[in-house]
């Protein structure tokens, strides 16, 4: 990984423009491609990215990265403070607490939970950057990459996002759709899966281990 410090500019074009004035901020370029400006804040989210698979071109103080979208980040350097390269290995991945890792259990076993005429395709589909936790297909035949949490949040989605991109880099795969499950999804993850064309669906851990609601119930 590359860690660049530096008083920068930053300019998107593709889907729509966005520009971020001269500043110093840390400019992060991943070994699979990925390039992301962060501000000193903000928590994980940078203040823009690129995610891979992109082409990332130098040429003196500007660097241009580009993808197979056509969607292009300039960033222009007025001066570099610190830049580093760090070898970090591969990543054993995030380990699933124990009711995450069994409510991915539980859904593999009983798709239907989550869709009438879903079949699973298989666990822990791999891509460039980790498993996806499901694959199934659909009523239609349709591939659904499915990532399963306890809590659905912004970064669950964000984590989705990342891997249909790298799965429908692959022609054949292009067609994949993405489905978010978890027990409960704050409305801001729903808000940002909607955006992008991600189903999200809530499930009851306690009736899929078959346990009964204490909820009274007229038959």
């Amino acid at each position: 990984m590359r860690l660049v410090i530096a008083r920068c500019s930053v300019d998107y074009a593709g889907r729509l423009t966005a520009h971020l004035p001269m500043a110093t901020r840390l400019i992060m370029v991943k070994a699979d491609g990925c390039v992301a400006i962060h501000a000193d804040g903000g928590a994980y989210k940078p203040l823009n990215w690129m995610n891979a698979p992109n082409r990332v071109v130098e040429a003196g103080a500007e660097w241009t990265v580009t993808n197979p979208k056509g969607e292009t980040l300039t960033i222009t350097i007025a001066e570099v403070l610190s830049d580093t390269a760090h070898e970090l290995g591969i990543d054993p991945g995030l380990s699933k607490d124990g009711v995450e890792a069994h409510l991915q259990e539980l859904l593999a076993a009983n798709t239907h939970a989550m869709a009438e005429g879903l079949s699973l395709v298989r666990r822990e589909y791999p891509t460039d950057i980790g498993p996806v936790d499901l694959m199934c297909r659909d009523a239609d035949g349709r591939l659904v990459a499915i990532e399963v949490k306890r809590r659905g949040e912004i970064d669950g989605v964000e984590q989705l996002t990342r891997y249909l991109e790298l799965i429908r880099a692959d022609p054949a795969l292009a067609d994949v759709r993405g489905m978010f499950v978890a027990q409960v999804i704050k409305p801001q993850a729903r808000t940002l899966a909607l955006t992008r064309d991600i189903v999200c669906v809530e499930v009851d851990y306690d009736e899929l281990r078959g346990i009964e609601s204490n909820e009274l119930r007229l038959f």
